[in-house]
């Protein structure tokens, strides 16, 4: 019942929109008793974020190549797929509107997934590819915050391409740099 409920959640988020996902919807399309999903999830927005969670986690696994730019370029890479596609688009709709019945959980839901994406930069800190004093959550900002920006407003293509020149635009700025004086 677990994964058909947060797969039908998915595709009623694909289909209708936040506003058309209720818990009745979600519950007709994964063929159980509304009630059920209530006792387990508890609340509309508890289920919407744990499907959301599911989705996005399963399709941008992090990578980890042993080399910072090929993972960042691998992971935004798979983000700019998965935003072109329609339930990529819902979930970007779902992270940009705002519904007012409910109180307004996406800050852990993003702080988490951003942190996702801040341990490549780690690693690419920890094995000298980057300077030490670069800011792991500004690389990743820098580079999901284009991606995002192109996705929701100016609706030019998203591709693994934009990705790959984003990274590298991003990494171009915290490439070690010699010390002072030298």
């Amino acid at each position: 019942m677990h994964s058909a409920v947060l797969a039908a959640t998915v595709d009623v988020l694909t289909e209708r929109g936040l506003a058309g996902t209720t818990v009745g919807a979600v519950a007709r399309a994964a063929g159980v008793h509304e009630t059920s999903v209530y006792r387990r999830w508890g609340t509309r927005e508890k289920l919407i974020l744990e499907a959301l969670t599911e989705q996005v986690d399963a399709a941008m696994p992090v990578p980890d190549t042993g080399h910072v730019h090929d993972d960042l370029t691998a992971y935004f890479g798979m983000l700019a797929r998965l935003l072109a596609t329609a339930q990529g688009e819902a979930l970007l709709r779902l992270s940009a509107e705002r519904d007012d019945t409910l109180p307004d959980s996406r800050l852990p839901y993003w702080t988490e997934r951003l942190e996702r994406g801040a341990v490549m930069v780690r690693r690419g800190i920890e094995r000298g590819e980057l300077a030490p004093d670069t800011d792991p959550g500004l690389v990743v900002e820098i580079i999901s915050g284009a991606l995002f920006t192109r996705a929701l407003i100016s609706g030019a293509p998203l591709d693994e391409n934009l990705a790959a020149r984003l990274v590298a635009l991003a990494l171009t700025g915290a490439l070690p740099r010699p010390p002072a004086g030298t």
